[in-house]
């Protein structure tokens, strides 16, 4: 039985599946996802009772995050190895790392994550269980 308010599924429309499929394949089977559903239009990936679905967006246009509406998608990533670890696969697999002036510290000097950007502009926040510092 899931837990009362917690989170059933995100949807993400995007412009090119064809090219966010793979990035987020990769990104989510790093992060404990499997594949649940799939169609002509979309996939989705599933850990425990949630899921995150992609699908292609039925109007053209582009994803902004510093506009109103979604922000970013931050997860919980293991150790800080782990997070280390996607951020260094993180550019073959089509996403671009944030904030490297700062990694693994832009979110605070008790913060360790790791910040991408996929093809869509959609970012992620990479957050691990048990900063060092």
């Amino acid at each position: 039985m899931s837990r009362f308010g917690s989170l059933h599924h995100v949807e993400l429309q995007t412009a090119d599946l064809a090219a966010a499929i793979p990035q987020w394949d990769w990104l989510l089977g790093e992060l404990g996802y499997v594949r649940f559903q799939d169609w002509d239009g979309g996939r989705s990936w599933r850990n425990g009772d949630a899921y995150i679905v992609v699908a292609r967006a039925p109007r053209p246009g582009s994803h902004d995050r510093r506009a109103p509406g979604l922000s970013h998608l931050a997860f919980h990533a293991g150790s800080e190895a782990d997070v280390d670890r996607v951020w260094q696969a993180c550019v073959e697999q089509g996403w671009k790392q944030l904030y490297t002036d700062t990694h693994p510290w832009a979110g605070g000097d008790e913060h360790y994550a790791a910040f991408l950007e996929n093809g869509d502009r959609f970012k992620v926040e990479l957050v691990a269980s048990d900063p060092a510092r």
